[in-house]
């Protein structure tokens, strides 16, 4: 299910791999020396393991969010394969779609590459 700023995933009965309940809730923040940044809180269970975790993704590289969100999923229990944001599913296209609005940013705008280090991809 998505909603402006917020996707959350559950797993289906008999569907392969952990269960799992994943609540992801992203806003907009300012931060003095590093600019606008996208910050998320990923929180919930996978193979009835809790966890939350929270990270910020600078403007121009937050578009990479579904890189960070599985690294994190396959850190708390999910199996490397599987996916919490799927390629082509409507609600990774409204999710991307909410942050470039929420960044105000456009195709074409520039990429500081030292903010992919710093961002984790």
């Amino acid at each position: 299910m998505f909603e402006p700023g917020h996707l959350h995933r559950k797993s289906l009965p008999g569907m392969p791999g952990p269960e799992f309940d994943v609540d992801v809730h992203y806003e907009v923040r300012h931060d003095p020396s590093e600019g606008k940044l996208m910050h998320f809180k990923m929180s919930g269970h996978i193979g009835g393991q809790a966890f939350v975790e929270e990270f910020d993704m600078h403007s121009d590289t937050a578009f990479n969010f579904a890189s960070l969100l599985s690294k994190v999923a396959v850190k708390h229990g999910m199996p490397a394969n599987s996916s919490l944001v799927m390629r082509g599913h409507k609600e990774f296209d409204a999710m991307f779609e909410d942050i470039r609005a929420k960044l105000d940013a456009r195709p074409g705008d520039t990429v500081d590459f030292d903010h992919l280090a710093k961002d984790g991809l």
